[in-house]
């Protein structure tokens, strides 16, 4: 997994936003940079993090004077300047956001509550937290379980204890990355949260369940976030294009260049005003923002791709057609594609499923469970990280044997069934466990198969009615070669005879 971005994301849209809340609403906000690592690794350039005690009394500034960090607001990226005030302006998440919501009641009510929230990146955790903190105008610390340790918990809650003693001022205490706090990090949160020092808030793109003490998480709500989809990212750029904290309507963006934002955002808001913004600036004068000046500004060409159109079909097409043919650079190809173009991939995901069990079978059955291990990936893990996860499914399919056996079977018994060839089934496979079923005749002369040699014994299952068919016809390719033989004893055995199973 990749590690956590350096640049700031968009409160309200992105879920690991890094942007500042409004100094004019919070008072004595305690910022945390981000510590000098250690050894081979360190950032140059970096500043070393300030003590709590100093980072804790900085002073509010108007909204018209220096913005939070002393940049002005509008020197501030786009990003930063489109940041929410409100619950209300936050996009995304109307699960968690509408009436009587836990996070409404923490607002509304300014109950201290803590809450672990569970999302992939750019779905509003680090927004969230900013937000409720702002709008109660509470004290707000933030920790970042990649550079903060132990000591640096222990002495924000501290702080957080007096501050609550003295003033009686709530402190949230954001704790981003939770997940990678180890054991003894996280139950040093455990006090602070037990006795309600602070409204914590951690924030997490790993499973919680697996990732954060049970003591830590049953004592906090858990809250599950939502990627954004498309409808939320065109109303952040509505929003930029046309608030005066944004572009002020001073440009504009044709429909092509904004259907080719949202596939290059892949669902971060924060990315989607930062290519935005970079267009605004390269827009000749007079001149909407369209695709080319859009390609120019962010290096990156657009796919010419329809997802509900000709280019979606005729791509997925021939994705699916160059795996079966064996053509991995081909299949490669085309999956490259369809990512760059902004194609779920999910869907990706489903297809190779299916091609698996229909263009593969039991020539090789791993290919499943490839197909299968990829989808799961790509849930678990999300883009861009799950392109590799794909393209590993993709060139074992590709490069595995060959057979439509499967498909071909299951078709023919469906089409039999189809045509009213059903049948009773025979006598002695119903079930006969029920009082009375010996009367009727149920079960009677059935052979246990476990009491013969090799489990197999000779006995009629199919219905009269296709007791002769034969749907699976396996090939000599890959492992279906085994089965093959395999079929042809079995099938010698149940009919009574050696020849009548032969496959060929």
């Amino acid at each position: 997994m990749a590690g956590p971005s350096p640049h700031h994301e968009v409160p309200g849209f992105a879920g690991r936003a890094a942007a500042r809340p409004r100094a004019d609403s919070l008072e004595h906000m305690s910022r945390v940079d981000p510590a000098q690592a250690d050894g081979l690794f360190d950032e140059p350039g970096r500043e070393p993090a300030q003590p709590p005690a100093a980072a804790s009394s900085s002073a509010s500034t108007s909204s018209a004077g220096p913005a939070a960090g002393g940049v002005p607001a509008a020197q501030q990226p786009l990003a930063v300047r489109m940041r929410p005030h409100g619950l209300d302006e936050v996009v995304g998440q109307e699960h968690l956001l509408g009436p009587g919501t836990p996070i409404r009641q923490l607002v509304d009510r300014d109950v201290p509550m803590s809450l672990v929230l569970w999302g992939p990146p750019g779905t509003g955790k680090t927004t969230l937290a900013y937000v409720v903190a702002g709008v109660t105008r509470r004290r707000f610390v933030e920790i970042s379980a990649v550079s903060d340790g132990v000591k640096r918990v222990r002495a924000e809650i501290d702080l957080a204890r007096r501050e609550l003693g003295m003033t009686g001022r709530q402190t949230v205490l954001f704790v981003d990355e939770v997940h990678r706090f180890n054991k003894a990090q996280q139950d040093a949160l455990l006090p602070a949260v037990e006795n309600r020092w602070v409204s914590f808030i951690g924030a997490t793109t790993e499973n919680p369940f697996f990732s954060v003490i049970s003591p830590l998480l049953s004592r906090s709500l858990l809250l599950t976030l939502e990627p954004l989809g498309e409808d939320h990212l065109r109303e952040v750029i509505a929003r930029a294009l046309a608030d005066e904290r944004g572009l002020g309507g001073r440009v504009e963006l044709t429909p092509e260049a904004t259907d080719h934002l949202i596939r290059l955002a892949g669902g971060d808001a924060r990315r989607t005003l930062t290519y935005l913004e970079a267009a605004a600036l390269v827009v000749p004068d007079g001149r909407a923002i369209d695709v080319e000046v859009l390609e120019k500004a962010v290096d990156r060409a657009a796919v010419r791709y329809d997802r509900e159109g000709d280019q979606h079909y005729d791509v997925v097409s021939a994705f699916i057609k160059s795996i079966r043919g064996s053509d991995v650079d081909a299949a490669l190809h085309y999956l490259a594609r369809m990512l760059e173009a902004g194609e779920d991939p999910r869907f990706i995901a489903r297809r190779l499923i299916v091609h698996a069990s229909e263009d593969i079978g039991m020539a090789d059955p791993t290919a499943l469970q490839t197909a299968t291990a990829a989808a799961h990936a790509v849930e678990f893990v999300g883009l861009p990280e799950a392109r590799i996860n794909l393209a590993q499914a993709v060139i074992h399919l590709s490069l595995a044997p060959k057979s439509n056996a499967v498909i071909t079977a299951i078709d023919q018994a469906i089409g039999d069934v189809r045509k009213g060839l059903v049948g009773q089934v025979p006598p002695h496979l119903r079930d006969a466990h029920y009082k009375g079923a010996a009367k009727i005749g149920h079960g009677e002369g059935y052979r246990y198969a476990h009491d013969f040699p090799g489990g197999v014994v000779r006995q009629q299952y199919a219905p009269d009615a296709v007791a002769d068919r034969r749907y699976y016809r396996p090939t000599r390719h890959g492992a279906e070669a085994r089965f093959s033989e395999v079929l042809d004893r079995i099938r010698a055995v149940l009919r009574g005879h050696r020849d009548g199973g032969r496959t060929t």
